[in-house]
C-alpha cells in the first residue's frame, strides 16, 4: 500500500483504524498527543456540554487527531455553522479529510498559533468557540502563551474557550490571559482529564 492509499484504506477501517492510527502516532510524538488512545465518550459529553449550539456559527478545533471530538461537533452543529480544524500531523490531517466529507469542515495543516490568520483565509468572522486537547503541559511557555493569547484574540466578545488536559500545569496561564476560568473534572476517561471553560 502507498502513503497515498492509506488515508482511504484506514477511513474504510471505522474505529479500529482510528485507533492504530492515534496509536502510531503517539509512539511517533508522545509529547505532541499526551495520550495513547483518543478521548472517552464521557469526555466529549461532558466538555460539549457547554457549548450553545444555537448561537455556535464558527467552532475551532486544535489538535482533532483521528477526529473523536470532530465528529460529535458535525453531529451536533447548525447546518449553517462551519467547524475549522487546525492540525500539524499529515498523517491526521489525510485521514480527516477523507474520512469526514462534511461541507462545514475545514480541515487546515497548520498551528494553533496561526488561528487568527485561517480564519481570516477562510473568510469567517471571529469564533464563537474554540476547543484544544494539545498537551498545554509539554509546551514551552513561550508557545503556550501564544497559543492562548492567539486563541483569545480570535474568539468573538461572547465566545468561550473550552480546554481538557491530563495537567493542570496550563491554569496559572488561562487565569493570565482570561478573564474569567472554570474547571472540572473528567474521572472517566485514560487518562482522567481537567476541563476549563475560559471566556474573554
Amino acid at each position: 500500500m502507498t502513503a497515498q492509499d492509506r488515508p482511504t484504506a484506514l477511513a474504510g477501517n471505522g474505529r479500529r483504524a482510528q485507533l492504530a492510527l492515534f496509536a502510531r502516532n503517539f509512539f511517533k510524538h508522545p509529547r505532541m498527543l499526551g495520550s495513547i488512545i483518543p478521548s472517552s465518550s464521557f469526555l466529549v459529553r461532558r466538555l460539549l456540554a457547554r457549548v450553545d449550539w444555537q448561537h455556535a456559527r464558527v467552532i475551532v478545533e486544535y489538535g482533532p487527531g483521528v477526529g473523536t471530538i470532530t465528529r460529535e461537533l458535525l453531529h451536533r452543529m447548525p447546518p449553517e455553522s462551519t467547524l475549522v480544524v487546525l492540525e500539524t500531523n499529515q498523517e491526521f490531517v489525510d485521514f480527516l479529510q477523507q474520512s469526514l466529507p462534511d461541507p462545514r469542515l475545514r480541515v487546515v495543516q497548520g498551528s494553533a498559533e496561526t488561528v487568527q490568520t485561517e480564519l481570516a483565509r477562510l473568510g469567517l468572522p471571529a469564533a464563537d468557540y474554540v476547543l484544544a486537547g494539545i498537551p498545554f503541559s509539554t509546551m514551552s511557555a513561550t508557545s503556550r502563551a501564544s497559543v492562548l493569547t492567539s486563541s483569545l484574540d480570535a474568539l468573538s466578545p461572547q465566545g468561550a474557550m473550552l480546554i481538557y488536559q491530563f495537567s493542570s500545569r496550563v491554569l496559572p496561564d488561562l487565569r493570565r490571559v482570561f478573564s474569567d476560568v472554570e474547571c472540572d473534572f473528567e474521572p472517566l476517561n485514560i487518562l482522567p482529564a481537567k476541563l476549563y471553560y475560559c471566556r474573554p
